[in-house]
């Protein structure tokens, strides 16, 4: 019942979300720490688990090859388009370009994406949801959204040698992935394949309770106060985000490959909350950052709701 599925995701996001800011209010000095550490937690455990069971299980096939080129293409497209409108068309100074930037190339992959892809497409699509997550999603945070924190914010002070040794030390994801496309099928039997679905829904209370608290801190430091989606700045960002980088994927694969479900589901997810971790690490324009995160996720639970009611 995939219908009941994505009602129940977006229920969960409620609920974890809530938990996050009461969790802010009645523990100001801990709860963000506490949801940061959840979110490290889950990306050195759960996120490598889930890759690797669902992983090994893929066979790659042109289709999914071609979509991560062509997932590349798009977003770095999308990334000089938003470094265009921030410079060029907003006017704005150099850490908003930053955030744009990095809201743009920053999707919520893996604490939204596999739910969500697990309920409107079903658990076995979560292979091809991990290879476009492994392939372009993480590494663009890695690379594209450092990169633009590290080039644009008032606090860049790491340089290349550092974000390289970290994108090699501190990336289990990767490591996951390189193993199960090296393993065998046998590597993965058909039990802990299906534990590894069940942690796919551990991880949106996580991070969507990490959501929750750091807005929540944002609107105690009285750094955010929600703009109208209309706002340039927070609407180009959103534009960016949830159309124009999944547009440009599913544009640009047409004349070539059948792409994925998945890898268009990911791509058009709403920023993810590392967006925020990257501006305030570099001092880029936390207010966008955060009404970004804020509006983008909101956009995606009306516009999943909306596919349960088309779809079913």
């Amino acid at each position: 019942m995939p219908g009941l599925g994505v009602l129940l995701t977006i229920v969960a996001m409620a609920v974890s979300g809530s938990a996050g800011v009461a969790a802010e209010r009645r523990w100001p000095a801990d709860a963000v720490r506490w949801a940061r550490s959840a979110l490290v937690i889950s990306l050195y455990t759960l996120i490598p688990f889930v890759i690797f069971f669902n992983l090994t299980r893929v066979h790659l096939d042109a289709n999914l090859a071609g979509g991560l080129v062509i997932g590349w293409v798009a977003i770095l497209i999308a990334a000089g388009l938003a470094w265009l409108a921030g410079t060029r068309l907003l006017g704005l100074e150099r850490p908003g370009t930053g955030t744009l930037i990095t809201s743009t190339v920053v999707p919520n992959s893996g604490y939204l994406g596999y739910p969500l892809c697990a309920s409107l497409l079903g658990f076995h699509s979560l292979g091809q949801a991990v290879v476009y997550d492994v392939g372009v999603a993480a590494p663009s945070l890695l690379l594209l959204g450092f990169g633009a924190g590290a080039s644009f914010g008032r606090r860049a002070g790491e340089g290349l040698r550092e974000r390289t040794i970290a994108f090699f030390t501190r990336n289990p994801p990767l490591y996951a992935a390189i193993t199960a496309l090296l393993a065998p099928d046998s590597f993965a039997p058909n039990a802990l394949v299906d534990i590894s679905r069940g942690v796919v829904i551990a991880l949106l209370p996580i991070g969507f309770f990490a959501v929750g608290a750091v807005l929540a801190e944002e609107v105690e430091e009285r750094t955010l106060r929600l703009s109208s989606p209309l706002h340039p700045p927070l609407g180009a960002a959103i534009l960016l985000r949830l159309a124009i980088a999944p547009g440009l994927l599913l544009l640009l694969s047409l004349p070539f490959i059948d792409l994925p479900g998945p890898y268009l589901l990911l791509a058009a997810m709403p920023c993810g909350v590392n967006t925020l971790l990257v501006a305030h690490v570099y001092g880029l324009d936390a207010k966008i950052a955060a009404e970004a995160v804020a509006w983008t996720t909101a956009i995606a639970v009306v516009a999943a709701l909306a596919a349960q009611s088309i779809w079913g």
